[in-house]
């Protein structure tokens, strides 16, 4: 067990929010086609409220923090916001589409000493990138960022979004982060809109392709081992929870807006009403949300996928209960084993189109 899986164990038995999510925008400069959000920034906290918030997480025990957006580089404030948190002796990653990060920005990033800026690209031919993006020339303008980044000594990661419009092209976007010598990670992760518009799902990759990554050594390591599901079920995984979405992870939206996760959007208070600490430690939902184990979910605790599925209680709640399964997810089981999960079963074996999850299979150097 690394030091940061002990001090997350550590967070999870002491009831601290160990990382947090901080969405300071919802603004952009690219209209990606399969983007969540709907980029009004009226009613987005000020510099002031952002730097409280980060002081309130700081004080409850945060260490580990993602900046993110929308386009945070859209905020003048924002490199001020970044230096608050790192003067909070906070572990920091910027989440961006690097567009707007030109040498002087490149050079604060590194004296910042952020950790790891995280960065999607959606191809490695320009014409597709921009497509999905639909901003002209920003392959070009993200690809000079990554150099500049590198040139400066910053980790810097991609995130290969898988969808219809690049489909098949995951290798050859592996291939050119190995040559510009940054992390990869793919990940097949479609969200319905915020509004609850699910029109966007349509994009996402089917169950053939996901097969063909679950199972491919480039992506996922040992294949046997990964895709084996002979996994034992013990007292421990049912004790468990799925993930750490309200139990040391929380996101905060650009209104001041408290979630168990990005990817969670169910209400918990409000930062403009009460105080983080008070949200986190007397919320209904929070406390709802960590009165549940494993072994407490009706249909996946009796699952034969239950000890590796990547279940996201998240997803469960978009389909209407956070106790129950996510469709994507046990779309992604079934991809991973062959065999259909429990909720699959009783819906007569229906395979769905794999479209949205949370799964980040892989990172490599």
């Amino acid at each position: 067990m690394s030091l940061l899986e002990e001090m997350n164990r550590k967070a999870t038995d002491l009831g601290i929010p160990f990382s947090a999510h901080v969405d300071i925008t919802w603004r952009c400069n690219e209209r990606c086609v399969h983007c969540y959000l709907d980029h009004d920034g009226k009613g987005e906290m000020t510099t002031e409220e952002i730097k409280d918030v980060l002081r309130q997480l700081s004080e409850s025990g945060t260490f580990q923090i993602s900046i993110s957006g929308g386009e945070p580089l859209l905020r003048r404030d924002c490199f001020e916001i970044l230096e608050y948190a790192r003067a909070r002796r906070m572990n920091v990653k910027l989440k961006t589409n690097a567009v707007m990060i030109g040498p002087k920005e490149a050079a604060r990033i590194k004296q910042l000493g952020i950790e790891q800026v995280q960065i999607s690209l959606y191809s490695h031919r320009a014409e597709v990138h921009d497509a999905v993006t639909k901003l002209p020339g920003s392959w070009r303008r993200t690809i000079d960022a990554i150099g500049r980044l590198k040139a400066n000594g910053v980790k810097t990661s991609i995130t290969h979004i898988l969808m219809t419009y690049n489909s098949g092209q995951a290798k050859a976007v592996r291939q050119l982060a190995a040559e510009l010598g940054v992390d990869f990670v793919v990940d097949p992760t479609i969200t319905p809109k915020l509004n609850g518009d699910r029109s966007i799902m349509r994009l996402g990759i089917s169950s053939q392709e996901l097969e063909e990554i679950l199972h491919s050594e480039e992506f996922v390591g040992n294949v046997d081992e990964f895709c084996d599901p002979s996994s034992a079920v013990n007292e421990d995984i049912l004790e468990g929870y799925s993930c750490s979405a309200g139990h040391t992870l929380a996101y905060i939206s650009p209104f001041a807006e408290v979630f168990p996760c990005v990817q969670f959007p169910m209400p918990c208070g409000s930062l403009r009403k009460q105080s983080f600490r008070e949200i986190w430690q007397h919320s209904a939902a929070l406390n709802e949300l960590r009165s549940v184990h494993i072994r407490d979910l009706h249909t996946c605790s009796h699952c034969t996928h239950v000890a590796y599925c990547s279940r996201c209680p998240g997803l469960a709640y978009l389909e209407g209960d956070f106790r129950g399964p996510s469709s994507v997810d046990c779309g992604k089981s079934y991809a991973r084993t062959g065999i259909p999960s429990l909720a699959m079963s009783r819906a007569g074996h229906s395979i769905p189109h794999v479209s949205s999850g949370l799964v980040q299979i892989s990172g490599v150097q």
